[in-house]
């Protein structure tokens, strides 16, 4: 079973076929005690191999693997370990891949342009319920939708409630759901469309990180979301964001 984020350590599988990113990252990991590699896999064939092995706590994948694609080792792991968090770190930012692999389960969406010891802050948040992605590919799911019509205007003051019209229906009824912001879940979730982490977004609303990332799960669990992207796309789609 996943370890609980009270674990003594983050059990982690990598699925990477660059030998240097290897290397930094198990040298990083090795310098840390609450990281531990659990599995290597350098290629698409044995990325899926080593989820018929007990699950690990974070499944990092690259996407350019040398047999095939890294969304089907994303889509395999989404099935057999669904309690295992997946973060995508590749040099692929364009639209197709995002979307791509964030439909396959990803819940974190990393380009290599991080430093090893950055990527080890980014697994933490990702075991803790976070969804690291990176700014610029933020901004591309934002630009994407930018033109697209609200479906209602963005609330006018941030201390009220915002009640928005889900697009995802009731399992089973025709009847769409309603979710509700509170006023400081939609400042959260601004600040996350700008790009802004956990901790920078604490700093800046002046509260702790442990809050700042209960507010994250709170937005996902009203929008139905599993991750920032998803969450960006469906406030778009629902009109709770601004172009």
């Amino acid at each position: 079973m996943p370890h609980s984020p009270d674990s003594a350590f983050i059990s982690v599988v990598l699925v990477e076929d660059d030998v240097h990113f290897q290397n930094a990252l198990i040298a990083a990991i090795a310098r840390v005690p609450d990281i531990r590699l659990a599995a290597l896999a350098g290629s698409r064939a044995q990325g899926l191999q080593a989820l018929r092995s007990p699950p690990a706590d974070v499944l990092l994948v690259d996407l350019g693997l040398p047999d095939g694609s890294g969304i089907d080792v994303i889509r395999a792991a989404h099935s057999l370990w669904p309690g295992c968090a997946v973060m995508v770190s590749t040099t692929f930012g364009d639209e197709a891949h995002v979307l791509q692999s964030i439909e396959a389960g990803a819940s974190g969406y990393l380009l290599k342009d991080s430093a090893p010891e950055d990527m080890l802050d980014e697994i933490r948040a990702l075991h803790q319920g976070g969804s690291p992605i990176s700014p610029m590919i933020a901004r591309q799911i934002l630009n994407r939708f930018r033109d697209r019509p609200a479906a209602m205007p963005a609330p006018a003051a941030a201390g009220a409630s915002v009640v928005v019209q889900a697009q995802i229906s009731a399992p089973g009824l025709g009847v769409p759901e309603q979710a509700m912001l509170s006023g400081r879940e939609m400042e959260v979730l601004q600040l996350i469309t700008r790009g802004f982490t956990a901790d920078e977004i604490a700093r800046l609303i002046q509260v702790s990180s442990h809050t700042v990332q209960t507010y994250v799960r709170r937005i996902y669990s009203k929008l139905k979301v599993r991750s920032k992207a998803e969450a960006i796309y469906e406030a778009r789609q629902q009109g709770i964001l601004s172009a």
